[in-house]
């Protein structure tokens, strides 16, 4: 095969897990997960996980970069970056195809585009002159120290100045060297139209909250996790947190839930839409597509 990383992306409630999960099985792969929230210990009902969807006939299916950290910790993209390098280099080393799956498009779109992640430190001063100059000039001073491919990095003045101190660190400490893998992905999309989308969100959101989902928030607090934190999360563990601690009504955490979870996927596919026109190439496939005609269409594409 040319590529050496299959992604199956798509916003929230898709059924990208038993795709990527049937072709880690196809291709004698394994998973790495694209989550921002799936990396924690015991956030599993309000994060999808959905493990028991990772066994093929009793065989289970390697995964990455879920359960790694605690909850309430702060983790970050720059980790993800890392993390991501050195389980792609293990799944790889043995062998074996990595399977990125998940819809978290800044996770995504930095490990396919390679961006560098280093933890470049924040200067105020250095922020405070660039801010008075126009985007326009931003720009300018940005092209000095690099080449723009696209126009990701000077779409507002606070990315554009965010990019000029990362070069200017970059040029500052030549010491700095970055090693990342050379990636030639596939990369897959499943989506739905948008009523169907909602339907099936407000479907899973029912069955997780009779699954239990509130008691796991009630478990997580129990366990330590401030109320802080599980708001910090967004989503599901913002509304049902303010639930639990009386702040809410049920009435108004389920519907509060379901328009933001809607909203939010609605803000997922404008990020995937925004990867395409700055040069992501995404097969997309129609949800409705049963999943033996799906896992068909990718082994096409990738014979092709």
């Amino acid at each position: 095969m040319k590529h050496n990383l299959l992604v199956v992306l798509g916003p929230t409630a898709t059924g990208k897990t038993s795709l990527a999960v049937r072709l880690a099985k196809e291709f004698d792969g394994e998973i790495i997960s694209a989550d921002s929230r799936q990396i924690y210990r015991g956030m599993d009902l309000g994060t999808g996980k959905d493990l028991d969807e990772y066994v093929i006939d009793n065989i289970p299916v390697s995964h990455h970069l879920i359960d790694i950290v605690d909850a309430g910790y702060k983790y970050n993209v720059f980790e993800y970056q890392r993390d991501f390098v050195h389980a792609f280099e293990n799944i790889t080393s043995r062998g074996k195809m990595p399977v990125v799956c998940g819809g978290t498009g800044m996770y995504l779109e930095a490990v396919l585009k390679g961006y560098k992640l280093i933890a470049v430190p924040k200067d105020q001063v250095f922020r405070d002159e660039l801010e008075l100059k126009t985007l326009a000039e931003l720009e300018q001073i940005l092209r000095i120290y690099k080449e723009l491919h696209n126009n990701s990095d000077v779409e507002t003045k606070k990315r554009a100045i965010r990019a000029i101190e990362i070069e200017r660190y970059y040029a500052s400490n030549p010491q700095i060297e970055i090693e990342y893998p050379e990636i030639n992905p596939l990369i897959v999309g499943i989506r739905f139209d948008r009523e169907t989308r909602r339907n099936r969100i407000s479907l899973r959101l029912k069955e997780r909250l009779q699954s239990g989902m509130i008691e796991e928030v009630g478990n997580l607090l129990k366990s330590g996790v401030s109320a802080e934190d599980l708001i910090y999360y967004g989503l599901e563990y913002k509304f049902l947190t303010q639930y639990v601690i009386g702040q809410i009504t049920y009435d108004e955490m389920f519907a509060g839930l379901e328009i933001a979870i809607h909203q939010f996927a609605k803000r997922q596919m404008t990020w995937f839409r925004r990867m395409e026109r700055n040069g992501t190439n995404i097969n997309w496939l129609d949800g409705y597509m049963p999943l033996d005609d799906k896992l068909a269409h990718v082994k096409e594409l990738i014979k092709d």
